[in-house]
């Protein structure tokens, strides 16, 4: 099946090449659909060091290729975007489609998608992996948006499958719009898998736009996740997921700064891709993050700082703490050197005496 869906976007791709090609020898002919058909894509390299007690690491690792095709016809954009990443772990490479859908955007204050695509909760989750500007997106957002997801879904990237409204609208004198909402309705389960309950889980945001970059939002998240395992009596059950999310950022002339704290009511489960409820860790997970992006030497080099905590049950007791300083290095506009240092205070580790850690991590992106 990987195969195919590789072959079947390179053959696109070629397609692609062409009719930009003929268009180029020849403006004179009506446009057709495949004349708005864009091909691109990025890579992602890395290496990390950590030197937590029991699980140090140093290594190289190729950590995320993507390939996209953007289109529009008529009032409709679509994208069909495959993924190519080491989730499971360095030497343990997965292929798969993380975006299909297609957006009716007729009007601007309704808009139409539907598809795969990425759940509409907080921020940071709809940010690109090469534009977000970290090593990766904050532990909160990985735990409770659906990277890693507490409640055991596998690694979706944040995404899901369903159907969504948003809009803007209430224009300002210049034109600007200052309020945007976002609703949708979603599978609950992920990328690429069907729904294993009756529920659907109902995802939404609205934000306020009072001055030119500045965001302020809030999001809701009311769903569950079904096939779960009750470790005590091995019944099937469905786990709630209720969640919320209040979010500001400020990002105009290359100042970027974003605050974003979410709050999850639900059991867990034991793992990544576990089915096992974990009631040991209570039904309570929240967490936070705070990050600022500023340049030194405009379109060329920026210095970044981030402050993040995530609580697996709410608690002191098992927060994970990180302190990060680092720098990103624009060598041109496709290629990019982000280098990062953080100091990591995990008190999920059962030894007090090694709470403590250091992280290094640095990686070398390209887009095309």
């Amino acid at each position: 099946m990987k195969k195919k869906l590789l072959a079947i976007l390179l053959a696109v791709c070629t397609l692609t090449a062409s009719a930009q090609e003929k268009t180029a020898d020849s403006t004179s002919r009506p446009t057709k659909w495949y004349d708005n058909i864009k091909f691109s894509g990025y890579g992602m390299l890395q290496y990390q060091y950590e030197d937590r007690e029991g699980s140090d690491h140093n290594y190289f690792n190729l950590r995320l290729a993507r390939l996209m095709l953007d289109g529009k016809i008529s009032d409709f954009d679509w994208r069909v975007q495959i993924q190519a990443t080491s989730a499971k772990g360095p030497g343990e490479p997965t292929v798969m489609l993380v975006d299909l859908y297609a957006e009716w955007r007729k009007f601007e204050w309704l808009r139409i998608k539907g598809g795969e695509f990425k759940r509409p909760f907080t921020f940071e989750n709809p940010m690109n992996p090469i534009t977000q500007g970290w090593y990766a997106y904050a532990n909160v957002i990985n735990s409770l948006v659906g990277y890693g997801d507490r409640t055991g879904e596998k690694s979706s990237s944040g995404r899901d499958i369903g159907i969504q409204l948003q809009g803007d609208f209430l224009k300002n004198k210049s034109g600007r719009n200052l309020l945007h909402y976002q609703i949708g309705v979603f599978n609950g389960e992920g990328i690429n898998i069907w729904d294993k309950n009756h529920g659907k889980d109902i995802i939404g945001g609205i934000w306020v736009a009072p001055i030119q970059g500045l965001r302020i939002g809030a999001f809701g998240w009311t769903g569950s996740r079904g096939g779960m395992i009750d470790p005590n009596t091995q019944e099937t059950l469905d786990i709630r997921k209720n969640r919320y999310a209040f979010s500001v950022e400020y990002d105009k002339d290359e100042y970027t700064f974003r605050a974003e704290y979410i709050h999850s009511y639900g059991w867990g489960a034991t793992g990544r891709g576990s089915n096992t409820i974990d009631y040991s860790l209570g039904n309570k997970a929240d967490g936070w993050y705070v990050s600022g992006i500023v340049p030194v030497i405009k379109s060329r080099l920026h210095a970044k700082a981030r402050y993040q905590c995530y609580r697996d049950n709410s608690e002191w007791n098992r927060s994970k703490t990180m302190y990060e300083i680092g720098v990103n290095f624009f060598i041109n506009k496709h290629f990019q050197l982000n280098v990062e240092y953080a100091r990591v205070n995990d008190r999920t580790i059962a030894n007090p005496d090694k709470h403590n850690y250091n992280l290094f991590d640095a990686q070398f992106d390209f887009s095309f």
